[in-house]
């Protein structure tokens, strides 16, 4: 939600921007006379009814401007996707690349498996874990997938400690080899 009314207070800022920018850029062809210029910074020092509204925008403006300069100089809270686990001795954060690695890692236990990519999703159930693999297609596919998704599952409630709600494993293809080439022999 933050980062949805940020996303709105930078585009508001970015017109008010662009707008500014066009009048001063008016001003600077003469296209607005010198005169009708003069007479608004007058209003603007001398009614109220001009002044409110000038000063109320230019004060909303310059509260965006910095909120979105705090928004870009601080420090993130992580830079790196984590789970984060509180346990009695303190704070547990373990990267989504390492619980990615530790299922390619098992992922790779199973007979049959030529190339292996995972992708790690956090859900309120747990873990979401997606494999994509190419098999060698020797082994029955409902067999081999079943074999890896248990394993999966198992390796990484057993390693990290956290529950996983579901291994999707999705066969992208199977592994084809290169017809051996024959030399030919002359005689």
């Amino acid at each position: 939600m933050v980062k949805v009314v940020d996303r709105l207070l930078l585009f508001i800022l970015s017109l008010v921007v662009l707008i500014a920018a066009c009048v001063l850029l008016v001003c600077a062809f003469g296209w607005i006379s010198i005169d009708r210029a003069g007479n608004f910074a007058q209003h603007v020092y001398f009614d109220m009814h001009t002044a409110i509204p000038f000063i109320s925008i230019t004060a909303i403006a310059a509260l965006i401007s910095i909120r979105l300069l705090y928004i870009s100089v601080r420090r993130g809270k992580s830079s790196v996707p984590s789970i984060d686990q509180r346990t009695d001795y303190g704070d547990i954060r373990i990267s989504m690349e390492t619980v990615e690695n530790l299922s390619l890692k098992a992922a790779r236990r199973t007979r049959g498996v030529k190339d292996l990519k995972a992708r790690v999703r956090v859900s309120p159930a747990g873990l979401e874990i997606i494999i994509r693999v190419i098999v060698d297609g020797d082994i029955p596919i409902p067999q081999l997938t079943e074999e890896m998704q248990s394993g999966v599952k198992s390796h990484i409630e057993e390693i990290t400690g956290i529950p996983v709600a579901v291994v999707t494993v999705f066969v992208a293809n199977i592994h084809q080899q290169a017809a051996p080439t024959f030399k030919s022999r002359v005689e």
